[in-house]
């Protein structure tokens, strides 16, 4: 967005990517188009959420099965799993990325194997959560994601640590795709075998129970997701001495497993890692345990997160299983947003001197081109600026890149075409490589890519851009964010052939990992506390606390600095995490001041983008 001050209106788009709450629309909430005197674009960024994926019926069905399986009389009895043809090869079991460590925390050598559902009426939930789990182990090694049925024995002695996502509910008329060799080899394995959601339950039938509660010291099979006839109402998730958040609508919520831990002789212990409350009548319970080589999550925490919601926990734990020897660091990072040849190099000059007299590295996300095809802004008479044409704009640039900043490139001109892209055309206000629309309820609903969307069409983009920086005098920037995060698969490959790595939340598409036809605008939406590399193939910096907004936007809070810190402090339970947030150059300096000093106070230090 353009960072000029405006009397006259106000355009918010706060792209809180949360799962949809009616009709499987997707939601980003909190756009505004009248009132105030300032456009702040992506004032929060996304939240992880799923796009066209019925949550509200997948929990519903998860629940009756759930119910079903507490009535069905408990024996314990051996069980094997139904056997399941493995497919022979195809793009399904390729790797679900060419991955490269992220960080040399990790050992040479680290892999990880994702293993997700594919089958019944929710299976393409498997998929989106595989590719947010294989996004957040590419931090470590190489990623290896496949269905669950495509597993054969033997296979988890190849990796270093193997995940498991129970998104699918096996029972009654579904038929158990879990091949019985992976129920045998997780239990009889030294590596890591992290498991979340469904079907734990599964596994100890297959190996027997009473096998299963004398390794593990815990019985699956009498565990359950309702607590006295309810999932409850659970709030919080506590883990490395953080309290972490957890907020599901009401209807949404398939409940927490609450594993039910064996005391007496012959039962070794169990090691509470994080732990739930449920709110509704004060009890806690195991949210994730630990036992010889199991780690069990009762939910898959993927959907309805916030900035210090519970999935931190599991993005923690992923350091246990695949890089267990990592130091305890913390570093945080800062980048100016939303800057164009439409900004006042006056309030550029004040942010880079504040910034360089407290010796923090930071970026700045320049948007070379502004436009104004309506002349929304400049009274109907269209308008069209270049970094060329605004020498003082330029030169105010070039004084923060001598006084600690790092050029980004944030689009080529933050706005698409000469329509409402979903507010006015012009640049700051909307997306570039995205269509969208507001709708009845003055909600920003994701259409899907534009007609024209295509790798060479991206390029064209990206390669004006870049033009337009040179013509400027600037140097070609090495980072990019996408505007208002959001483009589609073929434009995100684009990003990272140009680019060293991408600063930003992104939207991850159904049939990336299977390379089969889907829904084209089926994704999840993701941000990072780390640097990781995702299943596009690309380095990703973290954005993940968000940014200073001052205003409450379509029932959504105002974001101040203590809301920044809060997230800051809930990030301290990532052993090698990065607070990373953006701030708009024409708000003042002190909220950035109070910011910076709350979160140098919790122990982060702050580093430049180029270091991560």
């Amino acid at each position: 967005m353009s960072s000029r001050r405006r009397g006259t209106s106000r355009i918010s788009i706060v792209l809180l990517l949360v799962a949809a709450l009616l009709s499987g629309t997707f939601l980003a909430a909190g756009a505004q188009a009248a009132g105030g005197n300032h456009r702040p674009g992506e004032s929060r960024g996304t939240t992880s959420g799923l796009n066209r994926v019925n949550l509200k019926g997948w929990a519903k069905a998860q629940l009756k099965a759930d119910k079903a399986r507490r009535a069905r009389p408990h024996q314990n009895a051996t069980r094997t799993a139904a056997a399941v043809p493995a497919r022979t090869a195809s793009a399904v079991t390729r790797k679900a990325a060419p991955l490269v460590r992220a960080d040399a925390a990790a050992p040479a050598g680290t892999s990880a194997l994702v293993l997700y559902d594919t089958t019944g009426p929710y299976g393409q939930l498997g998929e989106l959560y595989a590719m947010a789990t294989a996004n957040l182990a590419g931090h470590f090694g190489t990623v290896t994601a496949k269905p669950v049925q495509d597993y054969t024995a033997g296979m988890v002695e190849q990796y270093t640590a193997t995940v498991y996502l129970g998104s699918t509910y096996y029972g009654g008329t579904l038929p158990d795709a879990i091949p019985a060799a992976f129920y045998q080899d997780a239990s009889a394995t030294s590596h890591p075998v992290i498991w979340m959601g469904a079907n734990i339950w599964g596994m100890a039938n297959s190996v027997g129970v009473t096998q299963f509660t004398q390794k593990y010291g815990w019985d699956p099979t009498t565990s359950y997701y309702e607590d006295g006839g309810s999932v409850g109402n659970v709030t919080q998730v506590t883990y490395r001495g953080q309290t972490l958040t957890r907020t599901i609508p009401a209807g949404q919520d398939g409940g927490v497993l609450r594993p039910n831990i064996l005391t007496g002789t012959g039962y070794p212990q169990v090691t509470t890692v994080a732990m739930g409350l449920d709110s509704s009548n004060g009890h806690t319970f195991g949210w994730a345990v630990r036992s010889a080589n199991l780690t069990y999550i009762g939910e898959i925490p993927f959907a309805y997160v916030s900035e210090s919601d519970r999935v931190i926990a599991f993005e923690d734990l992923l350091f246990d299983a695949l890089a267990p020897a990592t130091a305890e660091r913390h570093r945080a990072m800062v980048r100016l947003e939303d800057i164009s040849p439409d900004s006042n190099p006056t309030e550029l000059r004040t942010m880079a001197d504040y910034l360089y007299s407290q010796q923090i590295p930071y970026g700045i996300n320049v948007i070379p081109v502004y436009t104004d095809p309506k002349g929304t802004y400049n009274n109907g008479v269209p308008q069209t600026i270049t970094l060329a044409q605004r020498p003082q704009v330029v030169s105010a640039l070039k004084y923060m890149l001598s006084h600690g900043a790092v050029l980004m490139d944030h689009g080529y001109t933050h706005q698409y075409s000469n329509v409402d892209n979903p507010y006015n055309g012009v640049t700051g206000d909307d997306f570039e490589f995205y269509r969208a629309h507001i709708d009845a309820a003055n909600n920003v609903v994701y259409d899907g890519p534009p007609a024209e969307d295509s790798s060479v069409w991206a390029q064209s983009r990206v390669t004006a851009a870049l033009a337009a920086f040179a013509a400027a005098g600037l140097p070609r920037p090495t980072l990019w964010t996408t505007p208002h995060y959001a483009g589609s698969a073929a434009d995100y490959r684009v990003f990272g052939s140009n680019f060293s790595a991408r600063l930003e939340r992104s939207l991850y598409f159904a049939g990336t990992l299977s390379g089969a036809s889907s829904d084209p605008n089926r994704f999840i939406g993701q941000f990072f506390p780390y640097v990781v590399n995702d299943v596009y193939g690309t380095k990703v910096l973290p954005e993940d606390i968000g940014n200073y907004e001052p205003e409450a936007y379509n029932n959504h809070p105002a974001r101040l600095p203590a809301d920044l810190i809060a997230s800051a402090r809930a990030n301290l339970a990532v052993r090698d995490g990065v607070a990373s947030f953006f701030y708009h150059p024409y708000y003042p300096v002190q909220p950035l001041k109070d910011t910076i000093d709350g979160i140098r106070a919790l122990g982060y230090t702050f580093v430049s983008p180029a270091a991560l």
